[in-house]
């Protein structure tokens, strides 16, 4: 029986590697490991990517993390034709950080764009280069003043921090909960909500996924397109770079 991974990444977004004891070999290669730095999958965000040294220096390649049977265990994938650990084992996690971080800028400017449109989220990608958010909207908005006001959030450098509350304050308190469709990460006892500026002055939300400490790190950004997606749904493309740069 799995026992649940502690997920080191949901108290430091910025820890990079660790180390850890294999408790699971999977049949199909899927590793499990009794804590680790690794974000699993989820609520539109990709799972890391990286290896674990093992202690003769070897490594084994790792493809994008995933939950497993429960949101509390976290599997580590072998890219194909790579040795398998054994349980037991003391293995160092490492992430792939230059990855890593930029899935926290890109995480990060999502939320800055749910501050700059305050409609209800119907969908969300993040990309390493290419991000989208989906509105439940029906008004014609500017691209480039969106881009601008972004901009304006970034450039401010507002901290970002997280705070814990419990299911039973979210449960209470719905309103903070701006996704449409996707519930936040419930049932650990605990939700993380992902606040940005003094005294959470400019947003609030719930959130499991990883982020950057002040709104500067995300740097330049803007939207690509605004495409209509039905009648009542708008998708944001989200680009790093000054509008005009991707070519």
């Amino acid at each position: 029986m799995s026992l649940p991974t502690t997920a080191l990444f949901r108290d430091d977004f910025y820890l990079s590697t660790n180390e850890a004891v294999v408790t699971a070999v999977h049949e199909d290669g899927g590793i499990e490991l009794d804590q680790t730095c690794f974000y699993a999958t989820s609520g539109g965000q990709p799972g890391d990517t990286g290896f674990l040294e093992r202690a003769d220096g070897s490594r084994i390649a790792l493809g994008p993390a995933v939950t497993g049977a429960t949101k509390e265990i976290v599997i580590h994938r072998p890219l194909e034709g790579e040795t398998s650990p054994i349980v037991g084992e003391t293995v160092v996690a490492h992430i792939d950080w230059a990855r890593r971080y930029k899935l926290m800028r890109m995480h990060t400017a999502c939320h800055l764009l749910s501050v700059v449109c305050p409609f209800p989220i119907t969908g969300a990608a993040v990309g390493e280069d290419d991000s989208r958010v989906d509105f439940d909207m029906t008004e014609t908005i500017d691209k480039d003043d969106v881009t601008a006001k972004l901009m304006k959030l970034v450039s401010e450098n507002h901290p970002i921090f997280v705070q814990w509350i419990t299911d039973e304050e979210l449960a209470a308190n719905p309103g903070i909960v701006k996704s449409k469709n996707v519930r936040p990460p419930m049932g650990l006892g605990r939700v993380s909500l992902v606040c940005i500026g003094e005294n959470s002055s400019i947003d609030s939300q719930p959130c499991g996924g990883t982020h950057v400490s002040e709104t500067q790190e995300v740097g330049a950004i803007h939207i690509a397109k605004i495409e209509k997606k039905g009648k009542e749904n708008r998708r944001f493309r989200i680009r790093f770079g000054a509008p005009g740069s991707e070519g």
